[in-house]
């Protein structure tokens, strides 16, 4: 995979030769196939030319093809025997089909190849790029830059720019013969070849940023339907399914207008390219028949001439469309280019980390201008218990992002150890730290899957051991098939509570010196939640933990609680300390444990 990150700032061809490494052979075999089924098509009209002058009309046989004549038996005898003629263009034709299928297998072949390497590429490169460039992409365009893009890279590799060459061998040898022919003919059919040319060339130009724009449109879309797809029981629990419906029309409705009115230019395009066509066609066989006329071209030539032109047309003509598919291409190219030349996160070597975790006025924004948290310090010993505490949007989980490297302070320092956090090597830093993000994603996979996948090479024993000290191992040997059972997309076959306890027991697995908490016990009743923090305490009672959470009585035993209020910290201390300050801790305290005032005549 370090390949992919020695080359970041890859620009049109150099993309492409490097996604091509691996199928670059198979493709240059395929287009040297090629050409040779063009030589040899390109032999079928001097055969018809030689027979209709030579042998069925008295006209001399060009010195070019006297010796293979002779070998043939001479004119005499191909009057006699012209099923050797149409022995000799069967020949021709069999070749050309050989030839046909081994270009088709390389071609397919390279392609293939090309198409797993750049799947692989991309899917390495992606793993590996900050989580803020996440942020910036949704799941819907990189989808869409993975898979879309990446066909039409790969269709105009294959079939337009294997076909390149074949064309600009056929275009060069067929004005060479047309020449050899007749050249005043000649120059009237090349003078309609910058015609065309500077037409699909002018296509070309103004076609890129409507290719674009429905590129980024069918991005938006995807990304509409990955969002429903996966919210699809939000969507039916708060019966929505018309307005998504309406919204997925609506983008379907604009992009499909985009594309259409690309149609319509297109349409345009190739219906007067057939004009201008016709028109050369029509000028040559009135020129050349005059020609024939006047003796100055053999009947033989103005057929064979005629069967060139339309071999030259057809390629020219192609081309233009070789050049209005490059366009789509290289906004494909360049789409994916982002992708493979945004920075990714250079990982490092693995180390051990111990020491104090200490916050030194730190601030930190997501958007510019707006700060999440400002000017934060606090420190946690070596072995000792931080809880955070706070009202929704306090801070409080962008403290778990900034301890796991996931984003950089914007002023200030976190220190570990002593040391700068930003100094720290990302593989350094997640290996010795558990992260217990506040919403634990479940994969579709079994329950032991989901659990293993925070350690390499984790036991049984180990899973069950990680299951029972998050509390849920009761909870999985009740399933259908207890560690083995298969849960559905993000968990949905569990409750909030079990998909909290799975995701908290494969944190708890990895077995780090440092973990982070974030409120992953939201949705576990109190009973549960105690016997949990008892569980830690006992199991990894020299671990230095910070438990965040809206809910007092899950960090009241912390040694020390600090209370985050608009990014900042409000107050620090112990339980007994805070609740004596009679503060912001001691009001959500009190709102916690208040009965309403119904229950309170009750009791």
């Amino acid at each position: 995979m370090n390949e992919v990150y020695a080359r970041r700032e890859l620009k049109g061809a150099g993309i492409l030769s490097y996604l091509l490494k691996g199928s670059i052979f198979l493709f240059s075999a395929g287009i040297i196939a090629s050409l040779f089924v063009t030589l040899f098509n390109l032999l079928v009209p001097e055969v018809i030319s030689f027979t209709i002058d030579c042998v069925i009309g008295n006209k001399p046989v060009p010195e070019v093809y006297a010796r293979f004549v002779e070998a043939l038996g001479g004119t005499e005898y191909l009057r006699q025997n012209t099923w050797a003629l149409a022995v000799s263009l069967a020949v021709i034709a069999l070749l050309c089909a050989v030839l046909n299928y081994l270009r088709q297998y390389l071609n397919i072949r390279a392609n293939q190849t090309f198409m797993r390497r750049t799947r692989n590429k991309l899917f390495a490169h992606i793993q590996r790029l900050p989580l803020d460039w996440h942020n910036a992409h949704s799941t819907g365009d990189i989808i869409q830059r993975c898979t879309s893009d990446a066909d039409t890279i790969s269709n105009f590799i294959s079939m337009q720019l294997v076909t390149l060459f074949r064309v600009i061998i056929l275009i060069v040898c067929s004005l060479v013969f047309m020449f050899m022919k007749n050249v005043r003919l000649a120059l009237i059919a090349s003078a309609f070849i910058p015609l065309f040319l500077g037409y699909s060339l002018m296509f070309y130009a103004k076609a890129r940023k409507s290719f674009k724009k429905c590129d980024e449109e069918e991005g938006v879309l995807s990304k509409i339907a990955q969002e429903n797809f996966t919210g699809v029981r939000v969507v039916r629990a708060f019966g929505k399914e018309r307005y998504e419906r309406d919204k997925f029309e609506k983008q379907n409705k604009y992009y499909t207008g985009l594309w259409t009115g690309i149609e319509k230019y297109l349409a345009l395009f190739w219906a007067s390219n057939d004009f201008l066509a016709l028109v050369q066609g029509l000028l040559l066989i009135v020129i050349g028949t005059i020609f024939c006329v006047n003796g100055e071209l053999s009947e033989g030539d103005l057929v064979a001439f005629i069967s060139y032109n339309t071999m030259l047309m057809g390629p020219v003509r192609q081309l233009g469309r070789i050049i209005s598919n490059m366009s789509k291409a290289g906004v494909s190219l360049a789409r994916i280019g982002e992708i493979l030349n945004a920075a990714p996160e250079e990982y490092g070597e693995e180390g051990g980390l111990s020491g104090d975790i200490e916050f030194r006025n730190v601030s930190f924004g997501y958007e510019e201008g707006k700060r999440v948290l400002e000017n934060v310090s606090f420190t946690v010993p070596q072995g000792g218990i931080l809880g955070i505490v706070g009202v929704t949007g306090s801070g409080k989980s962008t403290v778990t992002k900034l301890l796991g490297g996931l984003f950089h302070a914007d002023g200030g320092e976190i220190l570990i150890g002593g040391r700068n956090i930003k100094d720290i090597s990302p593989a350094t830093l997640r290996k010795n730290m558990g992260l217990m993000l506040q919403e634990g994603y479940i994969y579709s996979r079994t329950v032991g899957e989901n659990i293993a996948l925070a350690a390499d090479g984790a036991s049984s024993d180990g899973i069950v051991g990680a299951a029972q000290l998050a509390c849920v191992d009761e909870n999985i040997r009740g399933f259908a098939n207890g560690y083995d059972t298969v849960v559905g997309e993000r968990g949905v076959t569990l409750s909030g509570g079990q998909k909290q306890r799975i995701a908290l027991a494969r944190t708890l697995l990895r077995n780090t010196p440092y973990i982070v908490l974030d409120d992953c016990l939201s949705a576990v009743d109190a009973e549960t939640d105690a016997e949990i923090r008892t569980n830690l305490k006992e199991k990894f009672g020299d671990a230095t933990v910070i438990i965040i959470s809206h809910r007092i009585s899950t960090v009241m035993d912390a040694d020390n609680i600090i209370v985050l209020e608009d990014g900042k910290v409000a107050e620090s201390g112990t339980h007994a300390a805070l609740m004596s300050a009679d503060g912001l801790y001691a009001k959500i305290y009190g709102m916690q444990t208040a009965l309403p005032d119904e229950l309170t005549g009750e009791a």
